[in-house]
């Protein structure tokens, strides 16, 4: 089986694709499913934020597997495979463990070294466990992912390198201002939805300094957490307030910034509901849309007065952003990190066909010490311990040196022959070593049920 990974991002599509493109957390868990039922794929897990959808997958038929996930992507997103496959891209083996590694690190960002990536990572593999599509190798590669991704972040100056999108976004909105804390101070901010963007939102607006925040969101019960998060004692000491949808219009016309990050698949906040926010200011309006597909009418760009930055816009702000020579260092580490992970893939993939070795080794052992038994039924406990412990002896003697030597062989680029020599030389049955297999995967996802 070999690791393969289709999908899109900022880097390959106009955002107004991928907008289209998006996909809700119900469809997603319908995206695994299918991808499972077919037939190339035996494990699945998507990654799905607001620049990017990939859908991996561990695939036995590398051509058939790429027609499969790329279809699926288009069924699933609504956007015809003809229009989709040119924006495309498809990464495998190790050049996907590459991507992973990379996109972990917040070098395949939008806003280079941001860490929020991390986190939706983390949930990509949660969802993949719930819905036990995730197997051995897509559990071992999304926690590594994890592990490589916090090391260059605690290793590097690659937070320098970038911040949050929020941050990003601020950023934007306050051009022209000596820096976003002094854009932001004493201002009244109003942000719809409650999901983890919107909170990240929430809190770098109370860190940067605005006097209120008020929360908007279809499920009161998140609001009113959000906000006992941000006036808890020993907290950002900003007031904060908790509203419903409905109440949004008044709420926006009170405001002189809004951040919209929710899960609707349609529009939030259209140009009649900002033109109506408007009427009667006296002072500009700043919108920052982070939702995918966006939450805000693009006609608002138009409007006098109101200054509105979404993820299109971002895309174009991020292109010109400055990049840290740490960059380079983070580029290292994925480089090592994925040479690791591919030499104890090839290696973990030698283990069953050795464990089924020694196991054939132990059944001619017992199946000779029966024999002996027979020949020689005069010998007593002690005699018959002692012989059947020397030969044991002179069978782990012959077999050490090659079942150590083919598990280093095997963790060296292009060492995946060394099972299927090994099988060969010792006649090992196929089904033994698919039983050693089956026993690992079972094991491991037991181990890993509940683990990101």
């Amino acid at each position: 089986m070999s690791l393969l990974v289709v999908g899109l991002s900022h880097r390959s599509a106009p955002v107004s694709v991928l907008e289209r493109a998006s996909l809700a957390p119900d469809t997603q868990g319908k995206l695994l499913q299918d991808a499972l039922a077919a037939e190339p794929a035996v494990e699945a897990a998507v990654l799905a934020t607001c620049n990017r959808i990939e859908l991996y997958a561990d695939v036995d038929k590398f051509h058939a597997g790429v027609a499969e996930l790329s279809t699926l992507l288009a069924q699933h997103s609504g956007v015809g495979l003809e229009e989709l496959t040119p924006y495309l891209y498809v990464h495998y083996e190790d050049r996907a463990v590459h991507h992973l590694f990379s996109v972990a690190c917040g070098l395949d960002s939008m806003v280079v070294g941001e860490g929020q990536i991390l986190g939706q990572i983390k949930d990509s593999l949660a969802r993949a466990q719930e819905l036990h599509t995730a197997g051995r190798l897509l559990n071992d590669l999304f926690q590594q992912a994890l592990r490589v991704g916090k090391r260059a972040h605690s290793e590097t100056g690659i937070d320098r390198a970038g911040q949050s999108l929020v941050t990003f976004g601020l950023e934007q909105l306050a051009v022209g201002s000596a820096d976003v804390d002094s854009w932001a101070k004493g201002k009244r901010a109003l942000v719809i939805g409650a999901g983890s963007m919107s909170s990240l939102a929430a809190a770098t607006l109370a860190r940067v300094g605005v006097d209120e925040i008020v929360i908007a969101n279809r499920t009161a019960e998140r609001a009113e957490r959000l906000v006992q998060i941000l006036t808890e004692p020993g907290g950002t000491g900003v007031a904060a307030r908790a509203v419903r949808m409905s109440a949004v219009g008044a709420e926006l016309a009170r405001a002189d910034v809004a951040v919209s990050c929710t899960g609707a698949t349609g529009i939030v906040l259209t140009g009649q509901a900002v033109e109506t926010a408007m009427t009667g200011r006296t002072g500009p309006l700043a919108l920052l849309d982070l939702a995918m597909p966006r939450d805000i009418d693009a006609v608002v760009h138009r409007m006098l007065d109101v200054r509105l930055v979404d993820i299109e816009s971002l895309a174009e702000a991020s292109a010109d952003a400055p990049m840290a020579a740490d960059v380079d260092q983070v580029r290292g580490i994925v480089s090592d990190e994925v040479a690791a992970f591919g030499a104890a893939q090839r290696a973990a993939h030698i283990t069953p066909t050795v464990v089924a070795l020694r196991t054939m080794a132990a059944d001619v052992v017992t199946s000779e010490m029966a024999r002996l038994q027979g020949r020689l039924p005069d010998l007593d406990d002690k005699q018959r311990a002692e012989i059947t412990q020397t030969v044991r002896r002179v069978v782990d003697k012959l077999l050490h040196a090659p079942t150590v030597r083919v598990k280093q062989l095997a963790g060296e680029p292009g060492g995946a022959g060394y099972a299927d020599a090994l099988r060969t030389l010792f006649d090992l049955d196929p089904e033994t070593v698919a039983a050693v297999s089956r026993a690992d995967l079972n094991d491991a996802d037991v181990k890993n049920r509940g683990r990101v």
